[in-house]
């Protein structure tokens, strides 16, 4: 698979280099006195400095919840979901708290939403088989 390459707005570079670099883990690459590249599991994000771009956004609902329609995030491994949701506990506060979604059906996977400092919405999710990440 070919990484993906993400630019979002920040309204804090120190803020966004400890919640990405320090909380989240994620190796910084680049950097200038206007934005930050993480390396994202294996994926380039770019943390932009642009305040007047920050802040939440539109919701819909999926499996009755109200997900941020602009957002971002990982398909991780369950192992890997379950450490990284047992880390954030306390650390982020949870737009919609880690739980499993569509259970029993062919899409059921583990989700959670959080926001970073500047208020761009992430999901990490995922899938006891990897294989029905795309199915219907």
């Amino acid at each position: 698979m070919h990484p993906f390459h993400l630019a979002f707005p920040v309204h804090d570079l120190a803020a966004a280099r400890r919640f990405y670099g320090e909380l989240l883990g994620c190796p910084e690459g680049r950097s200038s006195a206007e934005w930050i590249d993480f390396d994202f599991y294996g994926h380039q994000i770019v943390a932009h400095l642009a305040p007047d771009l920050c802040g939440g956004g539109q919701t819909n609902k999926v499996d009755g919840k109200g997900v941020p329609v602009r957002h971002f995030g990982l398909v991780l491994d369950m192992e890997s979901w379950q450490a990284l949701s047992q880390r954030l506990e306390g650390n982020v506060d949870f737009l919609i708290e880690p739980y499993i979604r569509f259970k029993g059906e062919p899409g059921e996977q583990a989700t959670m939403f959080f926001t970073d400092p500047s208020g761009n919405a992430i999901e990490i999710k995922a899938f006891a088989d990897m294989s029905r990440l795309f199915a219907k």
